[in-house]
């Protein structure tokens, strides 16, 4: 099984980026699902609908996102009440019978014969969030699917700090095939397997804007690094350059990871 990898796809530029180049990757790599991230899709906040719409016709299987996710809530409602969507939202958000946080933490996608389940976990380090922890509550999830019939497990662990992903390898070791972070907007070097065959990556990059902080104009920037004050400006040049960081990753019969292949392109629009 091949699994195409993309992490944050943010603002109109980079989403063209990733239109322009997916094609090529595919024909490449012959991926059996893609799994992206729309946390930053719609002008650096959660997707609406629209954008949603545009990563199915690119035929992504499985969208994650985490820390943003209730920014245009009132925007994407309606595609949420359908059946077949793609979005997972982080799993171990705080629940009661007071108030269910809507829609679900992970996705079973089956296609060419192969079955995949995809989760979504955050840390609460540096996020706005509290969360339920991540490692307790990942074991209650993986329990649930102890007697289904599934090819392999992936899971997206949005978290600032490597410690955190280092120690969860170490927690589901053979339990999963591939866990990789995110959130940190720079593509590591550091991926390793594990003994038991389980792939680790601190952080799978972004698809950015070159010479940019995260996509936002340098002189945007400057009085929120001086003075604390949230201000940006999205760079507005249409022929700027952009780097799309990606991941493949090949996953036997056995549910482990054999290979994993980090992707780096430049481009301009």
């Amino acid at each position: 099984m091949k699994i195409l990898i993309f992490w944050d796809i943010c603002w109109r530029v980079w989403r063209q980026a990733l239109e322009k180049e997916i094609e090529g990757l595919k024909r490449k790599y012959n991926p059996d699902f893609i799994v992206a991230s729309v946390d930053n899709i719609t002008s650096g906040r959660w997707a609406i609908e629209k954008h949603i719409l545009e990563m199915e016709k690119l035929w992504i299987d499985v969208a994650t996102w985490w820390d943003h996710i209730f920014d245009n809530e009132k925007f994407i409602e309606d595609y949420l009440e359908k059946d077949n969507w793609i979005l997972i939202r982080p799993i171990n958000f705080y629940e009661s019978e007071h108030y269910r946080i809507p829609w679900r933490g992970y996705k079973i996608v089956e296609k060419n014969w192969k079955k995949l389940l995809v989760i979504q976990l955050m840390w609460e380090v540096f996020m706005k969030y509290n969360v339920h922890n991540p490692f307790i509550k990942i074991e209650e999830i993986l329990n649930q699917f102890k007697e289904e019939k599934i090819d392999a497990i992936i899971i997206d662990f949005h978290k600032e700090a490597t410690a955190e992903g280092y120690w969860m390898l170490s927690f589901l070791d053979w339990k999963i095939g591939f866990l990789y972070g995110t959130h940190t907007h720079v593509q590591t070097n550091d991926e390793i397997i594990s003994e038991n065959g389980t792939w680790f990556l601190s952080d799978v990059g972004m698809i950015w804007a070159l010479n940019s902080v995260i996509g936002a104009d340098f002189s945007s920037v400057r009085k929120r690094f001086l003075t604390w004050i949230m201000k940006w400006k999205i760079k507005q040049k249409l022929d700027w350059e952009y780097l799309l960081n990606s991941v493949v990753v090949d996953i036997n019969e056995e549910g482990k990871c054999e290979n994993i292949e980090k992707i780096k392109i430049k481009g301009s629009l």
